[in-house]
């Protein structure tokens, strides 16, 4: 069986990856608490950069997109001048076409953006899309195939038939989501290669809620994400009473994960031939862990300290507000969106994405 999960992670490494680039745009109308406007951009669904228009806030999420600006301080500016003056007053005058298209005047409200492309790096098929909601809901997509704005609802069609008239936006939309974007994916790719190609080994910890409770082998930090994890008992592979868990990202791009272990009928003179292993693909060593009861670290040892926060905890809490605030971009992959910040004029740039409608 090992055999076999074994040939199925090189067969993973050797498949063709389709890389994407994306952006997340949310802006607030009267809500005191929120910024204005937000922003965050990710390659291959890791987080790789954030803005924030009130605090003026630009800031790369990983090592090697700081090494990537570092290297190219004119790109770096186009980036910080389109969050702290493009991209406010292209949403404000968005917000503004979206309260019109639903008689509002006044009230909280929230606009969304989704922006990006996709490239398979065998096949070179490249699809980029870009799309809008508003209060939480599909309001407008754009078809790139057709290179019309599709209206999710009554109040956008007005919206959609002004865009759909603006023959020069549409030809830049497009260049925008076949070239720049697609150009901008392969050259981060390319530059983030020693960082993707790199072996992270976790550390690996025996966790165990109650004394009734399974005991699970957390391994966390380790990168790629093609590894698997499983218990032993005199060195064999167990299957039954054994409970593995998915794979998880954490918030700097690494992965965590956990198999449970029921020891429910074991004695505990017993426990001492049962170890776990943890493998990750491209690396000769497992990291075995021997199941000891000193070891285990569990809540009821110290009862006014809990097991600490990993950092994969924390971003699943911070990805849920994040996904809640944009989560009609994130639950809904439609092909079509938005171009991505590219180096070009500012001013040019808010012309061609905000004509009068």
């Amino acid at each position: 069986m090992k055999k076999f999960l074994l040939l199925l992670l090189f067969c993973h490494v050797s498949s063709p990856v389709k890389h994407s680039l994306k952006y997340f745009y949310t802006a607030s109308s009267g809500v005191p608490n929120l910024p204005e406007c937000v922003g965050a951009a990710a390659v291959d669904e890791v987080l790789v950069g954030y803005c924030d228009t009130n605090k003026k806030i630009v800031e790369p999420k990983q090592d090697w997109v700081k090494t990537f600006f570092e290297n190219n301080p004119q790109i770096w500016e186009i980036y910080t001048k389109d969050c702290f003056e493009v991209l406010p007053n292209l949403f404000k005058a968005w917000m503004n076409d979206m309260k019109q298209s639903f008689n509002q005047t006044g009230g909280v409200h929230i606009l969304q953006r989704m922006a990006g492309c996709e490239w398979d790096n065998e096949t070179g098929e490249v699809n980029g899309f870009t799309q809008y909601g508003y209060d939480g809901e599909d309001f407008l997509a754009f078809n790139l195939k057709t290179k019309t704005w599709i209206a999710a609802k009554p109040q956008a069609v007005i919206i959609k038939q002004s865009w759909d008239a603006d023959i020069s936006r549409k030809k830049y939309i497009e260049n925008q989501l076949t070239q720049i974007c697609p150009d901008w994916l392969k050259m981060y790719v390319d530059y983030s290669k020693i960082f993707l190609l790199r072996k992270d080994l976790p550390s690996v910890s025996l966790l165990q809620k109650s004394p009734s409770s399974p005991v699970s082998c957390h391994a966390a930090g380790f990168y790629p994400d093609r590894a698997m994890m499983f218990w032993r008992k005199d060195g064999e592979e167990l299957h039954e009473d054994v409970d593995l868990g998915e794979i998880l990202p954490n918030h700097d791009g690494s992965f965590q994960m956990s198999v449970d272990l029921d020891l429910s009928s074991v004695p505990a003179e017993d426990w001492r031939r049962y170890d776990c292993v943890f493998h990750l693909s491209g690396v000769e060593d497992d990291i075995v862990t021997k199941l000891d009861k000193a070891e285990i670290r569990t809540n009821r040892e110290e009862p006014n300290k809990t097991i600490p926060i990993t950092s994969a905890l924390v971003v699943v809490v911070v990805a849920a507000v994040f996904i809640a605030a944009i989560g009609f971009a994130v639950s809904k992959k439609k092909k079509a969106n938005l171009p991505p910040p590219a180096p070009v004029n500012s001013a040019e740039h808010s012309e061609k994405l905000n004509p009068e409608t």
